[in-house]
């Protein structure tokens, strides 16, 4: 798959324990991602942060939270994102999801083995 030169950058923030269809839903999205063709997903697991509530939740031993902050980054062209958006927007229950331009410098793999 060959992306082009200027793309944009779907970032999802969730909660770590945020579910849909009896699995985490980072997973789900990344899943559905993955079957509506888009170039790649990336989630990150946040040491901590806070939301529209003001919770703040930490990976500190003291205050173990459950519900860590969770980003999802997909780049690819502003068609596909836009595809893909209502596969998801009515699954995400809080949060927040952006879109910027990305300027794409390569997207390169190596062969499957």
């Amino acid at each position: 798959m060959k992306l082009p030169d200027q793309g944009h950058l779907l970032r999802i923030f969730i909660g770590e324990s945020d579910k849909h269809e009896h699995m985490p839903l980072y997973e789900w999205i990344v899943r559905k991602a993955r079957e509506c063709g888009l170039a790649g997903a990336t989630v990150i697991r946040g040491l901590q942060g806070f939301g529209p509530t003001s919770r703040v939740y930490t990976t500190k031993i003291l205050r173990l939270s459950e519900d860590l902050p969770i980003i999802i980054e997909i780049v690819d062209t502003i068609e596909k994102i836009d595809n893909f958006w209502p596969v998801i927007q009515d699954v995400i229950p809080e949060g927040l999801v952006t879109i910027e331009k990305v300027q794409i410098k390569f997207y390169r793999g190596g062969k499957i083995s």
